[in-house]
């Protein structure tokens, strides 16, 4: 399919960067997904006493399957699939074409489809996190580091209410999302899928009829430990995807503190605190000229929006089904990748824009030094300390809803009524100056992030 003709951005617009998805999320992943949960199923019913073992020949056809799924493989899956109308049958049948073992009755036995279904899709997640959700997390929080450790110092103004607010430094501020992200990146880190092989009502029964002096609640234990996941043991037909729904939720918490991070940025550059470079060529509108728009921030935002959208629905739907199962989860799991499609997109803008952002230092002092009114905090803070008047509401009828100069607040420590040790340490307070321990809470967030990043 050509990328012009695709119906949903990811594949059309975007596609060319949704190469991690398609490795995880495509029609050819999740049946080679399939394939391969099969084959190692057979393989493991060779350490129980039900059928007679493979042949030589048998194993070697079994092995050169294991690593061989390719272009012709998927398009003789389809065909099958077509004349049966089911996928995960396709797959037996097509194993018994591939395979020809002597017994192919051993292929599938004792297995329901969501047995397949839900190991294969797993594996899909847990092979999308650790090739592309945990490399690009990874990629994105360690340049917010960077760019938190390079603004450790300089002084940035602050909003609370969306009123001027006592200053902090721009490093601060972004280490804020450095801290929340690296928070949620070493939660993903330790994350572990889990999975089921119980039958078609979670009991093994199939098994357990044909061949009882098997104890299969240790042979599925062990087998779904081998595809390196944590087996639900206690399941209806279908494992109850309560671990996806946690997984979903992780995933939509870390596009939380990005948005956050999207509006914050955005909000910046409005300021003017933030300036973004311009590249040759490039146009910021089709009639205004002078305009360097903020779009990869407002791609990210929108993205993000996107996806926390399916991701809720996918985390609130998934883990219900009406008694042993209904098939309405079939075709809401096909949209796993569309959801974490628009998150990873979200995740290349916001990094794209922090590539091309910088800190306008001389704007943020200009207003900072235009803000002398800042100062009734530290000044307040101090006289608390040397009178038993009531400093806070000397500074509150001096600058609450007025227009206050260096010099009106010269002249009002002037007439403070304090040894003049006191007032010399008023007088030495500066707006650009009273930022508090902000770099070094910055450093020590941006030391923390980069030794967790780095494991």
């Amino acid at each position: 399919m050509s990328f012009s003709h695709g119906i949903s951005p990811l594949d059309g617009r975007y596609g060319e960067r949704m190469a991690p998805l398609r490795r995880s999320f495509s029609e050819f992943a999740l049946m080679e997904r399939r394939v391969e949960v099969e084959l190692r199923y057979l393989l493991a019913l060779e350490s129980v006493d039900c059928f007679e073992p493979l042949s030589a020949d048998e194993r070697g056809r079994l092995d050169d399957a294991l690593g061989s799924f390719g272009a012709p493989e998927f398009q003789r899956l389809k065909e099958i699939e077509s004349e049966l109308n089911h996928d995960v049958k396709a797959v037996e049948v097509f194993l018994r074409e591939r395979l020809r073992l002597k017994n192919p009755n051993r292929i599938h036995f004792g297995l329901t489809s969501e047995d397949i279904n839900n190991l294969a899709y797993t594996l899909c997640l847990k092979d999308y996190v650790e090739h592309g959700q945990l490399p690009l997390w990874r990629e994105l929080l360690q340049e917010i580091a960077e760019r938190a450790h390079k603004w450790a110092e300089i002084p940035f103004p602050t909003r609370t209410h969306g009123q001027f607010a006592s200053p902090s430094t721009a490093g601060k501020e972004l280490a804020v999302f450095l801290t929340r992200g690296v928070r949620l990146f070493k939660v993903l880190r330790a994350f572990r899928f889990t999975g089921k092989l119980g039958g078609a009502t979670g009991n093994f029964s199939a098994m357990q009829a044909a061949c009882p002096a098997v104890d299969w609640r240790r042979f599925a234990g062990d087998f779904v430990e081998s595809l390196d996941l944590s087996c639900n043991g206690c399941t209806t037909q279908v494992e109850d995807h309560d671990n996806w729904a946690h997984f979903f939720n992780l995933t939509r918490a870390f596009n939380n503190v990005i948005q956050d991070l999207d509006l914050d940025f955005w909000l910046y550059i409005s300021y003017g605190y933030l300036k973004e470079a311009t590249r040759q060529g490039e146009v910021g509108s089709s009639t205004m000229p002078h305009k360097v728009n903020p779009i990869r921030f407002e791609n990210s935002e929108g993205n993000l929006q996107v996806a926390n959208s399916l991701l809720t629905f996918l985390s609130d739907k998934l883990p219900r089904s009406r008694m042993q199962r209904d098939l309405s989860d079939s075709t809401v799991t096909r949209n796993i990748g569309v959801a974490l499609g628009h998150s990873h997109l979200a995740w290349q803008e916001t990094l794209r824009g922090l590539a091309r952002v910088d800190v306008d230092q001389e704007r943020c002092l200009e207003e900072l030094e235009q803000s002398p009114e800042l100062l009734s905090e530290p000044i307040q803070s101090i006289l608390r300390l040397v009178t038993n008047d009531d400093p806070y509401t000397l500074l509150k009828t001096l600058t609450r809803g007025k227009e206050v100069t260096t010099q009106a607040l010269a002249e009002f420590i002037d007439e403070l009524d304090v040894d003049e040790e006191v007032r010399a340490r008023l007088r030495a307070l500066s707006v650009t100056g009273y930022l508090g321990l902000a770099p070094e809470i910055c450093l020590e967030a941006c030391k923390l992030a980069r030794e967790e990043l780095t494991k």
